[in-house]
């Protein structure tokens, strides 16, 4: 039973501490959207960009809302297995306790020296004499172990009491946060609605800057496409030590800024209107707080600085065949030509229509890839 506890003891630590891990990503995330929504809050900001944010901070909400629950089950199962011992402990204690007063009772009685004197002086022959003595001295040692045994016990409950009350503690505080998220969350998604109301009302203002959106995303592609085609037929031999490196480190490459992922890689259709075709996201859109730096995901050498409408820098970043893109720039820290290492500021993210986002693609030769999959 000692074994199974401790192992519980041991896994539910180790459960708790990576959700409390997950909890505090997760309420850093909400804070995060929170600032953007804030940021991007004037009178004349874009409803999409916002129902992107609000949505997406709703997402995270119920993540912490499931996440709550998840640690006061852990929390409930743990304060019953606690409460077991607990209880085991008591009784052992009390039985420990009634057997030393038994113990302590006949001592009592017998307290006078000279009863024990002439309870060994009055045995018929040596041997029942030595057993006598022994029985006494075993009784004395008795008396001192269990003692000792008492006060360790004593000890492990108090201690085990005071675990379970900071467990109780922790599950009170844990449903209270819960309620707290709860009425967060109904109030997240009232403005959710009201947003969605907002663009179904202005459909025609939303499919015409959608239109001109899609002009501006196929003119960067075409351009990076033929960036990237360019560099890769030039003449200069390829680095595949380094193109060998990144693509070991698939997965773990650092994020370029620290934000949230509102428009993933890939087809998505536009979140009000579900049967119209948002353009073909070649990479990823991360909102920031405003005055966030982007920095090199890799070690790489800058093989281009760009301007586009919509985009306004960019920054083109070689890794051996794989290429990284750095795009809304307000202002770039680099130059053509130039190394950069991993984590190097490559510019600041600029405020274009409201909205602070950075869009950050990631290419192996002419094909581009999820940056989600590669970045950890």
């Amino acid at each position: 039973m000692i074994l199974l506890l401790l192992a519980f003891a041991h896994a539910w630590a180790q459960d708790a501490s990576s959700q409390r891990s997950l909890k505090a990503k997760l309420e850093k995330e909400i804070a995060l959207i929170e600032q953007q929504i804030k940021e991007n809050s004037g009178k004349n900001a874009n409803a999409l960009n916002s129902l992107s944010l609000v949505r997406k901070k709703v997402s995270a909400r119920e993540a912490l809302v499931k996440e709550c629950d998840a640690q006061i089950k852990v929390l409930d199962d743990s304060i019953k297995v606690r409460q077991t011992k607990v209880d085991a402990l008591q009784a052992r204690l009390d039985t420990m306790s009634l057997y030393y007063n038994r113990l302590v009772r006949n001592a009592y009685k017998n307290r006078d020296a000279r009863v024990w004197y002439m309870y060994i002086l009055s045995s018929s022959n040596i041997g029942q004499a030595s057993r006598r003595y022994g029985y006494l001295r075993s009784l004395s040692g008795q008396m001192n172990t269990q003692a000792r045994k008492i006060q360790s016990t004593k000890a492990e409950l108090d201690s085990q009491l005071v675990v379970l009350k900071d467990m109780r503690a922790r599950s009170e505080e844990l449903r209270a946060t819960r309620k707290k998220d709860v009425d967060a969350l109904r109030g997240e998604q009232t403005q959710t609605e009201k947003l969605i109301a907002q663009l179904g009302r202005e459909k025609t203002k939303y499919e015409k800057e959608l239109r001109a959106k899609r002009q501006k995303i196929v003119a960067l592609n075409r351009e990076i496409q033929k960036l990237i085609s360019g560099t890769t037929k030039a003449t200069t031999k390829v680095d595949t030590k380094l193109a060998s490196e990144f693509e070991a480190n698939m997965g773990k490459l650092p994020w370029p800024c620290e934000g949230t992922v509102l428009e993933g890689f890939g087809q998505h259709n536009h979140p009000v209107y579900s049967n119209v075709a948002m353009p073909f996201n070649n990479g990823v859109n991360i909102g920031v707080a405003k005055g966030t730096q982007a920095k090199a995901v890799f070690n790489g050498e800058v093989k281009k600085i760009i301007v586009m409408p919509g985009y306004n820098k960019c920054v083109l970043v070689q890794h051996g065949s794989y290429f990284t893109f750095y795009c809304k720039l307000a202002s770039v820290n680099v130059k053509a030509g130039d190394k950069v290492k991993t984590g190097q500021v490559i510019g600041t993210v600029d405020t274009i229509d409201d909205q602070t986002q950075l869009h950050f693609q990631l290419w192996k030769g002419t094909t581009p890839q999820d940056p989600e999959i590669w970045l950890r």
